[in-house]
Order: structure tokens, then C-alpha cells, then sequence
């Protein structure tokens, strides 16, 4: 017979396993502790709805989505559809090597509308915060990328990191290493990083000279899906004005110096395989040079416009059948709110330039002000420094 000692110690073990079983398999049994930064709660906006919501499909949209974002110049800027992922069909390295260029980027870094937008901010300089020779006219703009964005990776990538983190996340499409090496100027070889960072890991890029005033989860409206849009820009210039030619490129310019994006988008991979492509041609026709002139063409804004106009009437991406004409800059001058056409949401001048005082840009005050550029034109010689960046 057991003792009363031994009979009382059995029934307590035996309590405790009923309890632990009791709490694992429990309904109402609270979930574990963060662990990790992924584990952790993110901005409503920048998250993306799990499968099985309570919130039928049909709140967020009229009609069935597509494989494609099938819409017309038109209906554009009212329509959710976005590129749908892409199934990715394994293929050896020898095999993708023979690919064209924009097939390589596709499969290196696949798209998905419906991901999450990476919580990354991305700035390039010559020396870090931590450095002394940082400069000091930075330090409160690039603080305030932080501030307005305390869960975010933040980092200011000098020109030594970038080289060995670009070698790394291109090391199998060779052409745009090549490219990025051949590069003569540090001012392209920063035009082409932002847009090789963003491809490759998404996230924000934004100048060292820009000041956060908002935080990206206000940038869109909260009725917008974030699983319905997979990039954010901004406009740059609406000179509305006969020259107009005589101080921008474009007659509406995007600006590059912000910009929102998911890994893999479609106007990614088209601006980096342009910038490879034209790299490499002048490298083989000795046309590289250390001139300043030429910049904005090459890898600065007007590039990067042409390629959203291009994916904006891409008939891979949007149903241009109905004969209404194609999407021109005539649909973006003088707005007043975003527009989304496909996955790309356009945000008026004021968001990312607000202060100008020109081209109808509101101030720093403004609901819709996001994001101010100083214009320091830090990749312009110094005699040619705040000269020619804003008409009056």
C-alpha cells in the first residue's frame, strides 16, 4: 500500500499533467511572446489580410480579379488589379544564363502583389551616422526617417557597403555587376542602387537630403489594400508653363528620391535591365564618361519616368484594346490626390515636394505632405549646387 506521503505526491503530479494538457489544447490559450522583430505587430497599412477574413473579397473590389491587371487608360485610375504572382519554374544556373536579362531578374526576384511591404529604409552617403565626418546639415532629416518609423530596418549604405552588398545580391545576373562597376560616377552608380536594392529587397529608398514628415503608413489611403498595390511614387514636376523643356526633362517628371516599393516589381526589373543594357553598350563603344551632363537621362529622373510610362501602357500588364488611348502625362498634371493605376500608386507633387511654391504644390503643413527634399544637390559638383532644381 502506498503511504500517505507518496498517495498525496502521485495525485499532485497527476493534477499538473491534467493542467499542462488542459492549457495546450485550450481555445482560449493566449499566444506566445515576440520572439523576433517579425513576430511583432505591424503598421495596419503595411500589412497584409490573412486568408479566411472575416471581410468578403467583394468590399474590396467590383469584379474578379485577373491573371493580369486588365484595365484601360480610362478606368485606370479606379481599378485594384495588380500583376498576380507568377509561378516559378526551377531552372538550372547554365540555363538562366542564356535567358534575356529581364527574365534572369524576374526569376532571381519574383513579384508578389499580395506580400507584405518589407519594413526596410534605405539611404546611401558617403559615412554612416556613427562616423565623425557624417555631416551634421543630415543628421535631423535622417532621424526622422527613424523617428516616424520605429519599427523599420534603417540604413545608410556608403559607397564601400554597397559594392560588397550588391556583389552579393547579383552575384548570379553577372551583366548587372558588370554594369554597376562600370559605372564612372558615384552620383550613377547611386541612382542605380536605389533601384537595385528595391528589386532586390524592397522597402523605402530616400535620399540622405529628404525629411520624413509622415510615416508611410499615412501615405495611402487606409481603404487601399496594401495587398492590391506593390509601389509608391511621388511626382516631382508639373510645369505647367511654355518651357517647361528649359528646367525638367519630362512634362511630368517622377521623382526618384522617394520611392515605395515590393521586391520583384515589374518597373524594377524594366529600369534595371535598361540601365544595364545602356551601361554596357557605351562601355563596349568607350562612350563612359565622367561628365555630369547627361545624368538625369542615363540613370536619374527622366529614365526612371520613361519606364513607368512604359509599364503603364504595357499591354503584358494592362488591356489596351479599347482603343481610348494610351496613359500620358496629361492624366497626372494638377492633381490633388493619389491615383492608382494597376499595382502603382501616384501620389501628387506636395507629398514628396511639398514647400516649393511652384507647380501647385501645397506646404509643409499640408495632409498630404509626406516627404520634403531639401535640394541639396549633393551629387552636383559644389559650384552647381541648389542652381537650376526649382523654378520660381
Amino acid at each position: 500500500m502506498l503511504s500517505f506521503k507518496k498517495a498525496l505526491i502521485a495525485s499532485l503530479a497527476v493534477l499538473t499533467l491534467f493542467f499542462i494538457f488542459k492549457s495546450q489544447h485550450s481555445p482560449g490559450t493566449q499566444p506566445a511572446p515576440f520572439r523576433n522583430a517579425n513576430d511583432m505587430p505591424k503598421p495596419t497599412l503595411l500589412t497584409t489580410p490573412k486568408s479566411g477574413s472575416q471581410q468578403p473579397a467583394k468590399q474590396e473590389t467590383s469584379h474578379t480579379p485577373t491573371p493580369k491587371a486588365q484595365t484601360t487608360a480610362a478606368d485606370a485610375f479606379n481599378t485594384p488589379d495588380a500583376p498576380k504572382k507568377k509561378p516559378k519554374t526551377q531552372v538550372t544556373m547554365d540555363e538562366l544564363k542564356t535567358k534575356p536579362l529581364k527574365q534572369q531578374l524576374e526569376y532571381q526576384f519574383p513579384y508578389d502583389v499580395e506580400a507584405k511591404f518589407p519594413a526596410f529604409i534605405w539611404q546611401t552617403w558617403k559615412y554612416t551616422p556613427s562616423q565623425g565626418e557624417f555631416s551634421e546639415e543630415f543628421r535631423e532629416s535622417e532621424a526622422s526617417w527613424t523617428v516616424h518609423h520605429p519599427t523599420f530596418v534603417h540604413e545608410v549604405i556608403t559607397d564601400n557597403v554597397a559594392v560588397h552588398l550588391i556583389r552579393h545580391l547579383y552575384a548570379s545576373v553577372p551583366e548587372v555587376l558588370e554594369a554597376y562597376h562600370a559605372l564612372p560616377l558615384p552620383v550613377l552608380k547611386a541612382d542605380f542602387f536605389r533601384y537595385l536594392i528595391l528589386l532586390a529587397r524592397g522597402g523605402i529608398y530616400s535620399d540622405i537630403d529628404t525629411t520624413a514628415l509622415k510615416s508611410a503608413a499615412d501615405w495611402i489611403p487606409h481603404d487601399v489594400k496594401s495587398n492590391s498595390y506593390g509601389m509608391v511614387i511621388g511626382i516631382e514636376a508639373d510645369p505647367d508653363r511654355p518651357d517647361w523643356a528649359d528646367w525638367y526633362s519630362r512634362r511630368i517628371q517622377f521623382c526618384q528620391w522617394t520611392i515605395q516599393s515590393k521586391p520583384g516589381h515589374p518597373v524594377l526589373i524594366e529600369v534595371v535591365a535598361n540601365i544595364t543594357k545602356e551601361t554596357l553598350q557605351r562601355k563596349a563603344e568607350h562612350r563612359l564618361t565622367k561628365d555630369h551632363k547627361g545624368i538625369i537621362e542615363f540613370t536619374g529622373p527622366a529614365v526612371w519616368t520613361d519606364t513607368i510610362f512604359s509599364f503603364f501602357n504595357n499591354p503584358d500588364y494592362f488591356d489596351l484594346s479599347s482603343g481610348k488611348g494610351n496613359v500620358t502625362w496629361e492624366h497626372f498634371t494638377g492633381m490633388k490626390e493619389p491615383k492608382k493605376i494597376g499595382d502603382v500608386i501616384v501620389l501628387p507633387i506636395t507629398s514628396f515636394s511639398p514647400g516649393v511654391k511652384t507647380m501647385g504644390a501645397g506646404e509643409e503643413d499640408d495632409p498630404m505632405a509626406f516627404v520634403k527634399h531639401n535640394f541639396e544637390g549633393t551629387w552636383k559638383p559644389e559650384s552647381e549646387r541648389h542652381i537650376g532644381e526649382i523654378f520660381n
